[in-house]
């Protein structure tokens, strides 16, 4: 009996033991999991603008939110020299700038991950009056991109001119983004969307174009320029309109080929919005080659001929002159029509005016929000100035933007009062800004933020405390011990039941 007993005892034990330890490694493995992110994944963006382009590098978590990656600008470089379609009749030279920004680039991503690193090129007005002036060189140009990129370690994902409203909407989901408007983090730290919080309205002053966007008040009112987007699983609808030849470089062109076509001394030409007292000598192709100033060229229009300009620093000569810029004839008073022909809902709640706006309001001294009565003195006080003192006003001086803020000034004037119909009233809601933390204002990232839909995000990878064959093998034991245990004890307790049956009979035949 106590022979029996021992081992039972000690399968007992083995049974209990490994019970409990099958449930501990169980709940360890489950309780103490840690999730890790699959890394970082990388999208290179080129902004090809009208007077310049910039390479912007952005980064987000391979997994996504709602099929929308949280980016953010990592790294950023202008490179060297003017805008694409300045190279119209020398494709195969732009390419070689691209080489400085592109190797800085490459040093901030792992070589590993370079060949699952996305690149796009986006070229925005000056390359849409490109094609429209000369199709033929702009295809040059964007097959001299391709070839460029398609010898770079990177995955290429093509060079496009993107449309005035897509830049528009890009521009748009940017200023919402870096706001905080679509996503936001909650005590627990994950993402949400914020609650009841307004989008604001983008303005975007580009050199060969500029851009409006927001949600009007009735968004589902038929507008032609209103488009849905979806991100983070809402959808949004956008009004937004670009205006070509409504850059700050076209219009200022513009001005000038008019100003040469009032002239009566031909050669030589006073600019009122010029800084007194300064004197400039540009080629008629400079100002009257653009697509843009083909109806106002001169008969006598010769590319290479020399136009002196003599700055006059006249205030109210200025703004007469920008204001010829603005077709405000052709809606005919329409209330939702304000300038060239363009239906436009009624401007409503916040804005955030970037690009050329910003540097211009800059340059007068001002920054953020501020009155339209502040902007106008700001403005005529700058006018006034002459070519010498604007040397010592500047916080940055630069021949060619120096001798033309005053004319962006009026221009940007004219663009938002008249142009777009913000008021004294509303003109305080609008905010001049060049950036929200490090990452620019700028159509760039809200590309790159449309884009990451289409980019598969990883799932998260979920680290335990055991490796799966460990903890498997682990089971499988514990689990087999158990069983010879319990088999072992059934087999014990079926022997020891057949002993007593046994000693009963034999008691039961034993004489008296």
């Amino acid at each position: 009996r106590m022979l029996t007993r021992t081992p039972s005892v000690v399968a007992q034990v083995f049974l209990l033991l490994s019970i409990v330890l099958v449930i501990a490694i169980a709940v360890i493995q489950i309780n103490q999991q840690q999730i890790l992110s699959p890394g970082l994944k990388y999208g290179i963006v080129f902004d090809a603008g009208s007077s310049r382009t910039t390479v912007y590098l952005y980064e987000w978590p391979a997994e996504k939110e709602n099929d929308t990656g949280v980016v953010s600008q990592t790294f950023k470089c202008n490179v060297k020299g003017p805008g694409i379609s300045s190279y119209e009749s020398n494709p195969g030279a732009l390419v070689k700038p691209f080489d400085d920004c592109l190797n800085k680039v490459k040093e901030r991503i792992p070589v590993h991950l370079h060949k699952n690193t996305s690149v796009y090129l986006g070229a925005t007005a000056g390359m849409r009056l490109l094609r429209l002036q000369n199709e033929t060189a702009a295809n040059e140009v964007l097959a001299s991109i391709q070839n460029y990129f398609r010898a770079q370690p990177f995955e290429f994902r093509g060079a496009q001119i993107i449309t005035g409203p897509e830049e528009g909407v890009y521009g748009w989901i940017t200023a919402n983004y870096l706001m905080g408007n679509f996503l936001e983090r909650n005590l627990w730290r994950t993402w949400i969307r914020p609650d009841r919080k307004e989008t604001i309205g983008a303005l975007d002053l580009g050199g060969a174009s500029t851009q409006i966007s927001f949600i009007p008040e009735d968004s589902q009112e038929n507008f032609n320029s209103t488009l849905q987007v979806k991100l983070y699983g809402y959808n949004y609808n956008v009004y937004t309109h670009s205006f070509q030849c409504y850059g700050r470089d076209e219009a200022e062109k513009r001005l000038l080929a008019l100003l040469l076509q009032k002239s009566k001394t031909g050669s030589n030409v006073d600019n009122p919005c010029y800084p007194q007292n300064y004197n400039t000598t540009l080629t008629m192709k400079y100002f009257s080659g653009s697509l843009c100033t083909q109806s106002l060229r001169p008969e006598s229009y010769h590319p290479n001929g020399l136009v002196n300009f003599h700055g006059t620093g006249d205030p109210g000569l200025c703004q007469e002159m920008v204001s010829s810029l603005f077709n405000f004839t052709a809606c005919r008073g329409g209330e939702d029509c304000p300038f060239n022909g363009i239906h436009q809902p009624k401007v409503r709640g916040n804005f955030v005016a970037f690009s050329g706006f910003y540097y211009t309001i800059h340059a007068l001294n001002l920054s953020g929000h501020f009155s339209l009565a502040d902007f106008n003195s700001s403005m005529w006080f700058f006018c006034s100035q002459s070519w010498a003192q604007l040397q010592f006003m500047l916080p940055k001086f630069e021949e060619l933007y120096a001798r033309s803020y005053c004319f962006s000034a009026n221009f940007i004037y004219y663009l938002l009062v008249h142009g777009y119909n913000f008021d004294a009233e509303t003109w305080p809601q609008i905010r001049f800004q060049k950036e929200v933390g490090n990452s620019s204002i700028a159509w760039s990232l809200g590309y790159m933020l449309s884009l990451t839909n289409m980019i598969p995000a990883e799932g998260k990878l979920i680290q335990l405390p055991l490796k799966p064959s460990l903890f498997a093998g682990l089971l499988i034991f514990l689990t087999a011990t158990a069983l010879l245990c319990l088999l072992f004890l059934v087999y014990l307790c079926i022997v020891s039941r057949n002993q007593k049956n046994i000693s009963r009979v034999e008691h039961v035949f034993i004489p008296e």
